[in-house]
């Protein structure tokens, strides 16, 4: 969906059409949630200090958000979904993979369930979306943003390669800023220069990570579309309306956001054995510091004791701390195996 959020609101009061909006809060703590494309002009991002927003933006019109009236539209938009397609894997409430192998509306080709299922979204909920069609996630994840707002783009396996090493290696999903920033310092600006990195290269630099690096240089992803996707991690967090400084409050804050992240991982029916602390001071600069068990965390009390051995290890945080967050991680793996498409694109 294009600037989700932000349309909604859009769509639902006329006054705000046209305009720079930005949903989420406008006080000095809060954080843009969505930005409308007529705010994205000026440099305003989701994830953004709304502070910082308005320095870019000052006729920036802020909207509270309203998350059961997201939560039905993204409802409607699956339920289009289940018409084209019996594997849909929900990325969260705007965004999905569906894998449309079996053609299920019988329109012999994945462009065409794409333009039928953007049409139907447009007519059913006045809302746009854009669509990237190619034959794994990885690439099509790639052209989806390739022609926002309102767009198409179809990538075929030939083309693949091709259209993977022209981008800048900061529009891969998966390679965060702090990756981007790394790969720049080594020379690695777009897909070929990634392409170019032998995999013992990346190994060294990357570890893990290298392999997936290696073939999405090479527009290669094995992934199948998961119906049933096993979330990565499951925590929360809180943004403090004034910075905390004292051990024994943050301490305090940080049971609370623990209750906050169990309940939810208690809802899952699930257990993990990696414990994540994030600490964001008052500068903006955010600290993840992780602890990994043996075997599974099971019960709140060892969950929030090692949040808590984290956050001592940071202790005393000059300026204060604004944000704590703590997930629980490594919930489960699954394997995947390699899937051709038989359908054209």
């Amino acid at each position: 969906m294009d600037a989700f959020y932000a349309s909604v609101e859009q769509r639902d009061d006329a006054r705000l059409r046209g305009r720079p909006v930005a949903v989420g809060g406008r006080d000095g703590r809060g954080v843009v949630a969505a930005a409308s494309y007529e705010a994205r002009v000026f440099g305003v991002r989701s994830a953004m200090p709304s502070a910082v927003a308005l320095r870019r933006c000052p006729d920036l019109v802020f909207v509270r958000p309203r998350f059961d009236v997201y939560r039905a539209v993204s409802g409607q938009v699956r339920a289009i979904f289940a018409d084209y397609a019996a594997l849909v894997e929900p990325l969260s409430l705007d965004e999905a993979y569906l894998d449309v192998t079996d053609d299920l509306a019988g329109l012999g080709s994945a462009r065409a369930a794409a333009e039928a299922i953007r049409a139907r979204v447009r007519a059913e909920t006045g809302l746009t979306a854009s669509a990237g069609v190619s034959y794994n996630k990885f690439v099509a994840k790639l052209a989806s943003d390739q022609n926002k707002p309102d767009g198409l783009c179809v990538v075929t396996p030939a083309q693949g390669p091709a259209f993977v090493a022209m981008l800048p290696v900061s529009r891969f999903h998966g390679v965060g800023p702090v990756t981007a920033a790394k790969m720049e310092r080594l020379g690695i600006r777009t897909g070929a220069d990634l392409r170019d990195r032998p995999l013992p290269f990346l190994r060294e630099h990357f570890g893990s990570y290298a392999e997936y690096l290696h073939g999405a240089a090479r527009g290669v992803d094995h992934r199948p579309v998961r119906v049933d996707r096993v979330a990565k991690s499951i925590g929360a967090e809180r943004t403090f309306h004034q910075n905390l400084f004292a051990a024994t409050e943050l301490a305090d804050a940080l049971e609370r956001v623990a209750d906050a992240a169990w309940e939810r991982v208690a809802r899952a029916g699930t257990t993990g054995r990696t414990v994540t602390l994030k600490l964001r001071r008052a500068d903006f600069h955010t600290v993840t510091r992780a602890q990994s068990f043996a075997v599974p965390v099971t019960g709140r009390a060892g969950f929030g004791a090692a949040g808590q051995r984290l956050l001592a290890a940071q202790l005393p945080v000059p300026g204060g701390v604004r944000l704590l967050g703590l997930t629980l991680s490594a919930l489960g793996g699954a394997g995947a195996g390699p899937e051709q498409p038989v359908l054209p694109l």
